[in-house]
């Protein structure tokens, strides 16, 4: 490498450095901040105790979660405290048991539910989980997905000192800005136990970028505790280290894993704040949306309707299976599909929230007519069936022959995407749920009258007319 090189190089790495520096300044919680978290966390924890003391089995308590392991980020005021109980105990009183647990310590708190209940609440401002498990020996052992919780707590509270966590945060903040953080259903991205192993594999947050930028090639393969390969089919795979079973990066989309990789180069070739900060686009009002779709000329088309009354992890997916089949089906019949998207509102925004499906067509209308082909004229039994139904039928022409096939051209049943979505929709593969609230009724925009969908979705419409990596 050239003296030139070699000074180019050194300048950028001193450039992400003084990037890295001022992110962490700012999303490391600071000594107030982890003080005051400390004090809400003894209070909380000391209230379980005393609550499992009056329990009629042997139970202990133990704080879990990023705040436990120093890895969140600054703002964030989420405090998860598990209750243990013995393997031995029957699911029904465990969920009961927890439960008495959670109320006492949150009396105001309120009944929620993942695989089995647990209470929520908040103590002077921060938001606590309490939630019951199993106390086991090995993780291979679980009973529910929580009760793995207590073993990723052990096995990263040795191993990520305070500079290591710190570079987490950093990590947690990058991800977030990038849209890329979150294991829910929706956003299929990182999670935060995730993003610590990784931390962890590649020595630092800068490690992690420089990996994902030069080497990352999906599927990506890591093994921390070297358990031995494993199958998965993912993008991205991190075995457990935990659990040689368990991929870690299982919910991790293909887009998310491409988003780092993406970003990562991007940081790196120049370092930027910016990127640390979650895109939040200024909405569209319905004359704006219009305006975006006549510079595009193509022909939307978008079904809204009543969202169902069920959790995101079970609503998105739904969404997602309901708009590959509206999707598909206008792609079968002829409209080319470009680009297609699906939006809701979150359930606490709105006492009636909304969901939409929007396909972004090429073709606007097809020909009253289509090409219909028959048998070719030498397989006799099948061509006289093909030639005798239609020779009879007024309403098409033909049959004729095209090389050595017969066709006919008949009149085409739907003309418009909209004309599917109006009369074929609930033959596509949906969500059941999604289907359900669609069966109940739904409105089809087409053209231009997609821009009302920018009440209430117009930060969703800026995002899609302007999109980004």
């Amino acid at each position: 490498m050239s003296d030139d090189a070699d000074a180019e190089a050194g300048a950028a790495e001193d450039a992400f450095d003084r990037v890295v520096a001022r992110v962490r300044e700012r999303v490391v919680p600071d000594a107030d901040e982890r003080a005051d978290m400390e004090r809400v966390a003894a209070t909380v924890v000391e209230r379980a105790e005393d609550a499992v003391a009056d329990l009629p089995v042997e139970a202990d308590v133990l704080r879990v979660g990023s705040t436990a392991r120093g890895t969140w980020l600054s703002g964030d005021r989420d405090l998860d405290v598990f209750v243990r109980f013995p393997p031995d105990l029957d699911r029904e009183a465990l969920e009961r048991y927890g439960l008495d647990v959670g109320h006492a310590v949150l009396p105001d708190g309120h009944e929620e539910y993942a695989e089995h209940p647990y209470v929520k609440g908040v103590v002077d401002g921060f938001d606590v989980d309490l939630v019951p498990c199993y106390r086991l020996d090995d993780a291979t052992a679980i009973r529910s997905a929580v009760d793995r919780t207590p073993f990723h707590t052990r096995y990263l509270e040795t191993r990520l000192d305070e500079a290591l966590a710190a570079e987490v945060v950093v990590a947690k903040a990058f991800l977030k800005g990038i849209g890329a953080y979150g294991s829910d259903l929706r956003t299929q991205g990182f999670s935060g136990y995730l993003t610590e192993l990784l931390v962890l594999e590649y020595g630092g947050f800068r490690g992690l970028v420089a990996a994902a930028a030069d080497d990352w090639r999906p599927p990506v393969e890591l093994d921390p505790e070297g358990h031995g390969r494993a199958s998965f089919d993912a993008p991205l795979v991190v075995i457990d280290p935990t659990d040689p079973e368990r991929n870690v990066a299982a919910v991790c989309g293909a887009e998310a894993v491409a988003r780092l990789v993406h970003y990562a180069r991007d940081l790196l070739a120049d370092p930027s704040e910016a990127v640390f900060e979650p895109r939040d686009p200024d909405p569209l009002d319905a004359a704006a949306a219009r305006a975006a779709i006549d510079d595009r000329g193509t022909h939307p088309v978008a079904v809204r309707f009543r969202a169902p009354d069920v959790v995101e992890d079970q609503l998105y997916p739904q969404l997602d299976r309901s708009l590959a089949g509206l999707r598909d089906e206008l792609d079968r019949r002829g409209f080319r599909p470009l680009r297609a998207d699906r939006f809701a509102q979150a359930a606490d925004a709105t006492d009636d929230p909304m969901a939409a499906l929007l396909v972004e067509c090429a073709v606007a209308e097809l020909p009253a007519v289509e090409r219909h082909e028959g048998p070719p004229a030498g397989v006799r039994e099948h061509a006289e069936g093909f030639y005798g139904k239609y020779a009879a039928d007024d309403a098409v022409y033909g049959p004729f022959l095209d090389g050595d096939r017969y066709v006919v051209e008949r009149p085409r049943e739907t003309r418009t995407p909209e004309a599917v979505a109006e009369t074929a929709l609930l033959d596509c593969s949906l969500g059941p749920q999604v289907k359900a609230s669609l069966e109940a009724g739904y409105d089809v925009l087409a053209g231009t009258a997609v821009g009302e969908l920018a009440d209430p979705f117009g930060r969703e419409l800026a995002t899609y007319f302007d999109p980004e990596p």
